[in-house]
Parts: C-alpha cells; structure tokens; sequence
C-alpha cells in the first residue's frame, strides 16, 4: 500500500489524515489491515487522522512487533568474530552435511524505488526548477503537518519585534529552502530561505544556543521551518523555533520475518588494494565452510546479501588510477566479480546498487549497471539502482552508496569518517539523502526527487567511506559497511583508516546486528 492509496483509503471514509500518519502506516508491515483497523476503532468526533489516533498496541496484527534492545556486537561463543581462519582458500562449496536453514524456503524482493527505466532528464533549466520544486513539495507538507505556516509572499512589512525581542504582534512561521548561509559581524547566522512564492531573511541569534547549535548543522538546499517575529520593517524574521522534516517519533519496530541479511560494499575488485584473502575467507563462511559452530549456524540462517556499491574499482576514475589496478580493464574486472559471486549459495538472495566506481553515470541517481555487465552474474542477483528501496520478505532497506557523506563530513560540526552514521543521522532529520547542488555530488534533475526520504524505512544502508558504523536513530537502523580494500594511497594522504573485511549481519526477525571480522 503506497501513500496514495492510504490517503484514498481515508479520503473515501469522510477523513483527512496528516502526512506524518500517512508515513507511520505505510512503515507498518501490514498497512492495510491497519487502515482498516484504524477506520473501524477511530473516535467520530475526529476529523484529521493523526499519529495519536493510530493505536499500534491496540493493533492485532498478524506480524510480531519486535522491541527487542539494539546490539552492536551480539555476545557469541568465544572465537565467534575474533577467530582467524586457518584455511587457504579454494572455491568454495556447500560442505558435507551443510544445509542452510532456508535452501527451501523462498526469499522475496520487492524493488519499491528505483531510478532504473525511469530517468527522463536531459539536464535543462526547467528540469531543475522542477526536480527542487518535487522537493520543496514532498518536504515541506511533512512539516506543514507540524506548523501552520504562511507563503512568504504573504510576509508584509508591519510590525513584529525589535532585535530585543520585544513582542509587538504574534509570531509567524514559513517553510523554505535554503539558499544560502551568512554570519554576521556578531556571530549571528543570517538564513536567506525560499518557497515558489518568494525568499526572505531569518536571523537565529547567538544567544539563544539550542537554534544556534540546530542551525550548525545546516547546509544548503535542505527544506527547513522557521517560526519568530518580524521586526519592525518586516524585513526580517526572529527566529523563535526551528522545525525540521524529522523522522516521526512514533515509529516502531517490526518485521515478522525470519533469517538473517549479510550487508556489504565498496568491494572494490580490480584494485591491488583489495583484500582477496579475507573476501575468500567471506565466500567460505557463507558456504558454511567453516569450523567454527558460531559462525556456521550463522551461515545457515542467511537469506539475502546487499551490497550497496563499488562493486569494482573501476577505470578512470582518479587521476593516476591505472597505477592501483590489478585487473586493467573493468570488463575484466567484472567478470572477475561475477566469478566470486557465482560461488555464493543459490538460496541467498543478492541485491547489488551502483556507486561511484562502478560503470553507470556519475550523476545521482543513478540507474542499475547495464546489461552486459549484469550477464557476468548468476540468477540470484537482483540489480538495482543508486540510491533505491526494497522490501526483504517485510522488512524496508533503503541503500544509498553515501557519496554525500563527503558533503556532511566538510559542512556539519561532529560528523567525521570514522563514524559514518553520524552524517546518517543528520539524512534522516532532514530526510533527505543528498540535499546540497553543487557540491561533490553530481545531481541529475529528475522529475521526481528520488533522495526524499518519504516512506520511512527499517534499515538505511550506504557504504562509500570504507569505515563500518551501526546506529539506531528512531528506530531506523543506520548501517554503513565498511570495505574490502585496504587503506589507499588518497586515503593516507587525507588520514582516512578505514575498517576493512568488517561485516555487519542482521537478523531480520529482532534487527539484532551482529559485526563479523574476517581480517584476523
């Protein structure tokens, strides 16, 4: 049930119903059965369906709710992830009396959002102003839901409040995007916003140190809501209160599935920095070729592997590159890649998203690699585009490649590359994946913004900065997943470590995550 259908659900009853209940019950596992659940037990005397009126514990759904507590490393039997593999590797088969729980059993994937077949752009001006219109749209109704706001065409010279903050009329609050970002000779931020209607200036002052410290975190293009005080010529908006597209706070956890889900990227297969013993290693473990018990009732319980991006390290992609290569061409760097993957047992599931390596357009979003590159790999592999969203047998992942994290790593105080889900974070409080033009990342303007995070999903995961880091933000699960190249020459320069041949793996029933290490 998409968000469509929930507002007709509503709309056809005599209800209306706020953007943020309509994002709460489409996270839900059983969407529709809760509809009607809450058509059935909604009090007469409401009119706008909200999160309050949607009674979750009161919902006697046939998927399990799962409030289980978040572990970054679950405990193990000794030698669990810290155990080295003695093996050397050869290809890889399904060991003597091995037999994964789910041979048998299906492992579904739906393909919810994706790029892929539905680019339309070609790069011309009204192109943009509509991909940030989309946006400004999709963003600002979530917030609207939250304030009662005005155009900023309708912001009129009068009255409101001097800069002592004296009140000479009531507040006001717009929604706009920003366009830019000043300080002023006093430290003061001054916030140049805009909606279709027009721009206008909103100062948040030093003095008042929450907004101060919220508007550090700023950067451009994202949609935000300001509520304050005109002062006196109305050339200027107080900032009283700052009210972002947050993620909703009721949204629980769920799944009502079974197994558990490998999550990997930046694979990087081609340079003479990638670590082909500990991935060998890898394909051993998910064959189940191992002796250690932990890691082996691990492997049979494993239904799908994700790797969101930079599946190869590609050509041409910086200057010098051809000096890091151990496979040349990335024909043959691919080929080489659907080898390994071929070796992976036919139950698992894998789903594989492009990053800035692999062969597709720069420019986000970007679509699933091409035909004859996906020809290398076996059946089991769904391709899909950068960034997308699939449902796993109930449970939402969103895999986006984290290129932006480049642009948060420079612009927002506290987030770094040793802990990558602190610029995820800051995508789910203004949900969105990619807000600033301009910057590191190449935009395409598509007609629809494909990095809105609209239906809010269970787990988030990107790669890209080589480093791992497990995180919940409101009960989403941020995952970024590390790497399986060795430190390069760029990142010794730029004093990046990363965190190689690290791999999270969730359990899709509890999304208990548990990291196992193969580098040792």
């Amino acid at each position: 049930m998409n968000e469509i259908d929930v507002l007709t659900a509503f709309i056809e009853e005599g209800y209306q119903i706020s953007p943020e209940a309509v994002d709460l019950i489409c996270s839900h596992c059983s969407p529709r059965e809760l509809v009607a659940y809450v058509l059935e037990n909604v009090d007469l005397s409401v009119l706008v369906i909200d999160v309050e009126h949607i009674d979750l514990e009161g919902f006697s759904s046939p998927v399990h709710v799962n409030e289980e507590t978040f572990h970054l490393s679950e405990e193990l039997p000794p030698g669990h992830p810290e155990s080295s593999f003695d093996s050397s590797y050869q290809a890889p088969s399904m060991p003597e009396g091995f037999k994964s729980n789910y041979c048998n059993v299906e492992s579904p994937v739906s393909v919810l959002s994706d790029i892929t077949d539905n680019s339309t752009c070609v790069g011309e001006y009204m192109e943009f102003v509509q991909f940030f219109r989309n946006r400004y749209s999709r963003l600002s109704d979530i917030i609207r839901s939250r304030i009662t706001s005005r155009p900023i065409e309708s912001l009129k010279k009068g009255k409101g409040t001097n800069f002592r903050g004296s009140r000479e009329a009531g507040e006001v609050s717009i929604i706009g995007m920003i366009s830019d970002i000043k300080s002023t000779s006093n430290g003061h931020k001054i916030i140049e916003v805009e909606d279709p209607t027009g721009s206008f200036s909103v100062l948040i002052r030093m003095a008042d140190k929450d907004l101060f410290e919220q508007a550090s975190h700023f950067v451009l293009d994202e949609v935000v809501g300001f509520t304050g005080n005109l002062t006196n010529d109305g050339n200027l908006m107080i900032v009283q209160k700052v009210t972002l597209p947050d993620l909703p706070a009721v949204n629980p956890k769920k799944t009502g599935t079974f197994g558990k889900a490998v999550l990997t990227s930046d694979i990087h297969i081609g340079s003479n920095t990638f670590l082909e013993e500990p991935w060998e290693k890898f394909l051993d473990f998910l064959n189940g070729d191992t002796d250690n018990e932990a890691l082996a009732a691990i492997s049979k319980e494993i239904r799908y592997l994700l790797v969101a991006g930079d599946l190869v390290d590609g050509v041409g992609i910086y200057p010098g590159q051809d000096e890091e290569l151990s496979i040349l061409d990335v024909y043959d760097q691919y080929k080489k890649a659907g080898e390994y993957f071929s070796m992976i047992p036919k139950h698992i599931e894998i789903i594989i998203s492009p990053g800035n390596h692999d062969a597709v357009r720069q420019a986000e979003p970007q679509p699933r690699l091409p035909e004859n590159i996906r020809d290398y790999f076996p059946d089991n592999v769904t391709f899909v585009g950068n960034p997308s969203i699939v449902d796993l047998d109930g449970v939402k992942v969103m895999l986006y490649h984290g290129r932006s994290i480049d642009d948060l790593v420079a612009s927002v105080p506290g987030v770094s590359y040793g802990e990558p889900t602190k610029a995820m974070v800051e995508m789910m409080k203004f949900r969105h994946l990619s807000p600033t033009y301009g910057s590191r990342v190449s935009i395409a303007p598509e007609k629809n913004d494909y990095f809105v995070i609209g239906n809010v999903p269970d787990i988030l995961h990107c790669g890209h900065v080589h480093t791992i880091g497990v995180e919940w933000y409101k009960n989403v699960l941020l995952i970024n997943s590390g790497t399986w190249q060795d430190q390069t020459e760029f990142q010794k320069r730029v004093n990046v470590v990363p965190t190689p041949a690290q791999v999270p793996v969730v359990d899709l029933e509890t999304l208990k995550t548990t990291i196992l290490k193969f580098d040792e």
